[in-house]
């Protein structure tokens, strides 16, 4: 028997139902998903587009916020990016990115707004640890011995380090000179 107490739980359950499915805001990752897809469209098939998600971090400077690392094979070849995420009335907002690529004359690079996101790609794997100043980085497996490293700084401009397999610390200058003018030689040659 149907009675006033039951229809009105049924009535209830029904309204929070309602409201619990209007309220549905995507996660941090189907947001990242759904921006890279709609990235995709933007080149040709013969590209060969792809990425992966290879970390997420939420809450890393504030509440509402995220960092994504992840791989894309795009025109330029494979690459890996961290980029940096906020969420402002429920809706998330993709806010700055950059981009690394393993062997090249670009060792780290950074974030330009505070907080600093110090980040870079390594292929070298007596590379242990490496410090953004004071800030000891985290460093990410990426795939056979390529890794990436991030680090947040409130600090702009900071010494990067390196500390490799033996102990020793090395200072990183975020363009190796040296190679860079390997590069060029080789580019003039052809």
């Amino acid at each position: 028997m149907f009675t006033i107490k039951k229809g009105i739980l049924l009535s209830v359950f029904t309204l929070i139902a309602i409201l619990a499915a209007c309220s549905d805001k995507p996660t941090f990752e189907e947001f990242f998903h759904k921006e890279m897809k709609e990235n995709a469209k933007e080149y040709d098939k013969e590209v060969n587009y792809s990425y992966s998600l290879i970390h997420k971090e939420e809450e890393v400077i504030q509440p509402n916020d995220a960092i994504a690392v992840f791989t894309e094979h795009n025109p330029r070849g494979d690459q890996v990016f961290i980029a940096y995420f906020k969420q402002k009335e429920g809706q998330w907002e993709w806010k700055q990115t950059r981009g690394a690529e393993w062997d090249t004359p670009v060792k780290w690079s950074a974030m330009h707004q505070k907080s600093y996101i110090y980040s870079g790609a390594i292929s070298d794997s007596s590379i242990k640890e490496v410090f953004a100043g004071r800030k000891k980085a985290k460093i990410i497996e990426v795939e056979g011995d390529k890794q990436f490293w991030y680090a947040v700084s409130d600090k702009k401009d900071v010494e990067v380090k390196m500390v490799m397999e033996d102990g020793t610390q090395e200072a990183v200058e975020e363009l190796d000179d040296k190679m860079l003018e390997e590069s060029t030689e080789r580019f003039n040659k052809r």
